[in-house]
C-alpha cells in the first residue's frame, strides 16, 4: 500500500542520512584537532574542523541561555515536522517527492540536535592541541543539551576582490557547515522549487483530517475496491 511504502521511505531515508552525518562527525571529532584544515580538492574543497553552538553553517547564538533556548526550539520544530509528515502519509495525500523533502529536513535537523544533546556527554574537549576521545574517564566537556555541533565542510570557491561591496576581501562560499546542514538546505530548496505541490498536499491533509472518520466496514469496502482496481 502507498501509506506503508511512504512510511518505510521516510523512516529509511531519515535513518540513513542521520547515520551518514554522525559517521562523518564522529570521525572528524576523534581524528582532527580543532581548527585543523585538510585540503581535498585544490583550494576549492577542505575539511576544516570547527564547532558551533548549534545553528546552521557555523553561526553561533548567545551563551548558555541562548544555546539552551535554541536546542529546545529546534527539538520543538522537528517534533512539528514529524507530526506533519505523519499526518500527510496517514491522510494518503503525500507524494514521494514531498515525503523525501520532509525527510531530508527532519534528518538534517535531528543530526545537529544529536550533537547538541549528547556530544558534550560523550566526548572530551576538542582543542587546537589535543584530539577528543570518546567516553573519557572524567566525563564529557559539557552537560546534556549543551554539546557543540561539529562542522567540517568548507568550499572557498574563489576570492572576492577587496573593492567589491559588502563581500570584498572574502572567499565565496565562506561558511563552514556539515552534512546535516546540507540535508536541511536541499530540503528547503525543494520546498521553494516545488512550493505549489508541497503546500497543496499539506492543505489536502488538513482538509482530510476534518472529514468524518469512516467506519470499519467502509474502510473494508474501500480496501476491497482498491484491490479490485489493482487487479
Amino acid at each position: 500500500m502507498k501509506k506503508n511504502r511512504l512510511s518505510f521511505l521516510a523512516i529509511g531515508l531519515i535513518v540513513i542520512l542521520i547515520v551518514l552525518d554522525q559517521i562523518l562527525k564522529i570521525w572528524i571529532k576523534t581524528h582532527l584537532l580543532l581548527g585543523q584544515d585538510i585540503p581535498l580538492i585544490g583550494n576549492w574543497f577542505h575539511l576544516l574542523f570547527i564547532e558551533n553552538e548549534g545553528m546552521a553553517f557555523g553561526i553561533s547564538f548567545g551563551e548558555n541561555i541562548g544555546k539552551l533556548c535554541l536546542t529546545l526550539f529546534r527539538v520543538g520544530v522537528v517534533g512539528l515536522l514529524i507530526y506533519y509528515l505523519h499526518k500527510l502519509i496517514k491522510s494518503r495525500t503525500a507524494s514521494t517527492l514531498v515525503t523525501v523533502i520532509f525527510s531530508m529536513i527532519i534528518a538534517g535537523a535531528l543530526g545537529n540536535i544529536i550533537d547538541s544533546l549528547f556530544y558534550g556527554l560523550i566526548f572530551s574537549e576538542s582543542t587546537p592541541f589535543s584530539i577528543a576521545t570518546a567516553f573519557p574517564e572524567g566525563g564529557g566537556y559539557a552537560p546534556f543539551l549543551f554539546g557543540r555541533v561539529v562542522d567540517m565542510l568548507y568550499f572557498p570557491l574563489f576570492y572576492i576582490p577587496e573593492g567589491f561591496p559588502i563581500w570584498g576581501g572574502e572567499y565565496f562560499f565562506p561558511a563552514i557547515f556539515n552534512f546535516a546542514d546540507s540535508c536541511v538546505t536541499l530540503g528547503v530548496i525543494g520546498v521553494i522549487i516545488f512550493n505549489k505541490r508541497f503546500f497543496s498536499e499539506i492543505e489536502a491533509a488538513r482538509k482530510a483530517s476534518k472529514q468524518p472518520v469512516k467506519s470499519s466496514s467502509e474502510n473494508a469496502q474501500n480496501t476491497n475496491a482498491e484491490t479490485v482496481e489493482e487487479k
